[in-house]
């Protein structure tokens, strides 16, 4: 490694540097002067505006109090035959608004002017608005008072404007239905109308149909006066459909129609014809076309009938002169050279302050991120990375301890490729050192292709073939491909399985296998894994307790429900009383290669790989394994894996597929890991 360090410094000066702009100092530095510059910008451009700001201020509160102005006096036009009473409300506008209002006729004849008869300043060309409340401005009148499509201002009511008997009649009808509606959990309220004809307002804007209907359905119909004012109404609509040829319509009191399918204005019947003629192309076409002239035909005869009939009740059109001279114009802004020099050293020393400031903190970010850099360019040629500083505790300072976490784990790792690389030569090398010496023996004549030198090559090609399927296990379940099949598996008949199969071997080394008596009664605890797998694990289980237990020693099994509620997982146990582990040596019983014995005499036998993969299998199907051992008393390896749901009832004689499968019958999984 010595002799690659200059190498590799004279790799990294040969390396041309980053170029300022794409750096990430320089992006920070552009980044900062364009925020200085813009802040700058910003500043000056607020300075500037604030005065005109101020001063459209003011322009928009004159301009509502022009609109309010002019919403007041089309509301004393509207309930007024004429403008001769209107001295008091126009003097207290003009003293609440300081402004100077003048009202005059269409020909300019003086009607009002808040100055006085001795005013002598000139009013303007054009008027600020024309004051007449059948053809109401609806840029000017507030959302509240907006008229209607005929730009009659509502609170032109005339003739409908009921007498006093009449109000307290309606209203009392209208409170009741109040009351009603109340009772039965109806917010409303009564409001007068401009006209004096109380209605129900509803509080809320869901309310219930059939409530609402059941209280307001006595209706309280016309009054003489309305039907009388109404009945004029419609004589003049009907003249005026009459000149142009067209049929007479009955009006109603909202000022609706009815030709035969109900009331309906004008902007509600037009879609209802429409969506006839889309469904009834051919056969309505005509009829909807004469329909809708009819319809604005009789739009526009109301609107008419309605001016005509109102304008002995309204005041006639008034000019209204609103005087700006209480408004400010905005003035040119006009820089000064004292002024101009003011912010020009201002934003000078804006960017400059902003510029250091970027440059330390640019230096103090990008320094620990070159180090990162060099260490990371290390670990790529192979040199040991001395670990990084870890500075504060912020985004570069956690990258910086999550790069030397990562470093110390690739090492761990290296180390233990390089063990394992070691370990499965030594491992695959005495075996077929082993069938080398034998066959080259035989083929010299020194040795005789005896049955026992059959047996002999059986036994070492054997242990070859094991080395290589444990090496492929734990391969494919490292690579997420060891295949299972779960299914509901009876613990204490599993574990009986594997006692019966290494009775032999166990009587052959003096060593009592036993499994715990099952208890009277259900069977015993069952679990949800692969049964081959399962079986596999406890087999490794028990071999290598069977192989670490002197001669006169015990072996025992067994099974047991363990967790919360004892439901949650069952545990497999499989302890002897052999020379146990050392306690040093516990945290490694399920390496891969480990054995406790370090020269590999194989005075035990086995390959170092039975508990990594018992460990592996385990961990595939969602259990756990480990091991509690005292040096020269024993050990106790425990296998715990999910139980199995417990069957509503099964059958004394029921395997345990069938009984946790229940009456539904089993729910076979296959997964990949």
């Amino acid at each position: 490694m010595r002799r690659r360090e200059p190498e590799r410094r004279r790799r990294e000066r040969g390396r041309p540097r980053l170029p300022l702009r794409r750096s990430l100092l320089g992006r920070l530095l552009i980044v900062s002067v364009l925020v200085a510059s813009c802040a700058v910008a910003a500043t000056a451009w607020l300075a500037v505006q604030t005065t005109s700001g101020a001063i459209r201020q003011e322009q928009g509160q004159d301009l509502s109090s022009d609109a309010k102005i002019y919403n007041t006096l089309l509301g004393y036009a509207a309930t007024h035959p004429r403008w001769e009473d209107v001295e008091d409300t126009a003097r207290e506008l003009a003293r609440t608004s300081q402004r100077r209002i003048v009202l005059t006729t269409e020909d300019r004849r003086p009607l009002f002017d808040s100055a006085g008869a001795s005013s002598v300043a000139p009013l303007p060309a054009q008027a600020s608005a024309v004051v007449d409340p059948l053809s109401v401005d609806t840029v000017l009148v507030p959302d509240a008072m907006t008229a209607g499509s005929d730009r009659i201002d509502p609170r032109a009511v005339g003739p409908f404007l009921l007498p006093a008997n009449e109000r307290t009649e309606l209203r009392g009808i209208t409170e009741k239905q109040v009351a009603c509606l109340n009772s039965v959990g109806v917010a409303a309220d009564v409001v007068d109308g401009p006209s004096g004809r109380p209605r129900i307002e509803f509080v809320r804007g869901d309310t219930d149909r059939d409530l609402e209907f059941k209280c307001v359905a006595q209706n309280s119909g016309a009054t003489l006066t309305e039907k009388k004012a109404l009945d004029e109404l419609n004589t003049l609509a009907d003249a005026c459909l009459k000149r142009q040829g067209h049929k007479g319509a009955t009006l109603n009191l909202d000022l609706s129609w009815d030709r035969g399918y109900g009331q309906i204005t004008a902007a509600e019947k037009q879609p209802a014809a429409k969506q006839s003629a889309e469904k009834y192309p051919t056969e309505k076409k005509a009829a909807a076309a004469v329909e809708r002239g009819d319809d604005r035909a009789i739009a526009s005869c109301v609107g008419s009938a309605r001016r005509e009939q109102l304008t002995d009740h309204v005041a006639a059109p008034a000019l209204l002169f609103i005087d700006g001279t209480g408004a400010v114009s905005v003035p040119g802004f006009d820089l000064s050279p004292s002024n101009t020099a003011r912010i020009v050293g201002v934003t000078a020393l804006v960017l400059a302050l902003t510029v250091g400031v970027s440059v330390i903190a640019g230096a103090r970010l990008v320094r620990p991120l070159h180090a990162l850099t060099g260490a990371a360019q290390r670990m790529r040629d192979g040199l040991d990375s001395a670990p990084v500083p870890v500075g504060p505790d912020n985004e570069i300072g956690r990258l910086a301890a999550a790069f030397n976490d990562m470093a110390v784990h690739r090492a761990r790792l290296e180390e233990q490729r390089k063990v394992m690389v070691s370990d499965v030569a030594h491992e695959l090398r005495t075996p077929l050192s082993n069938i080398r010496g034998w066959l080259e023996a035989a083929q010299d004549g020194l040795a005789d292709p005896d049955p026992a030198f059959v047996s002999s090559l059986l036994e070492e090609a054997v242990q070859l073939q094991h080395i290589i399927d444990d090496l492929q296990d734990l391969g494919a379940a490292d690579a997420g491909a060891l295949r299972l099949h779960p299914e509901p598996v009876y613990a204490d008949e599993l574990l009986g399985q594997v006692a019966a199969a290494y009775q032999g071997p166990a009587e052959t080394a003096g060593v009592t296998l036993t499994v715990a008596a099952p208890k009277p009664g259900p069977p015993g605890p069952a679990l949800y894994a692969d049964p081959v797998r399962l079986r596999q694990a406890v087999s490794n289980l028990v071999s290598n307790a069977v192989r670490h237990t002197p001669s006169g020693g015990r072996v025992s099994l067994r099974s047991y429900r363990t967790g919360p509620g004892h439901g949650d997982e069952v545990a497999l146990e499989v302890s002897d009383t052999g020379a146990g582990i050392p306690a040093d040596d516990i945290p490694h019983v399920f390496d891969r290669f480990w054995r406790a014995e370090k020269s590999r005499n194989r005075s035990t036998g086995g390959s170092g790989l039975g508990l990594a993969i018992v460990l592996k299998l385990a961990e595939a199907q969602g259990g756990t394994a480990s091991v509690v051992s005292t040096e020269g008393k024993g050990s106790v390896f425990t296998l715990r894996l999910p139980a199995a749901p417990a069957p509503a009832e099964a059958p004394a004689n029921a395997t345990a597929a069938e009984a946790a499968a229940g009456p539904d019958g089993p729910d076979p999984i296959n997964m990949t890991l």
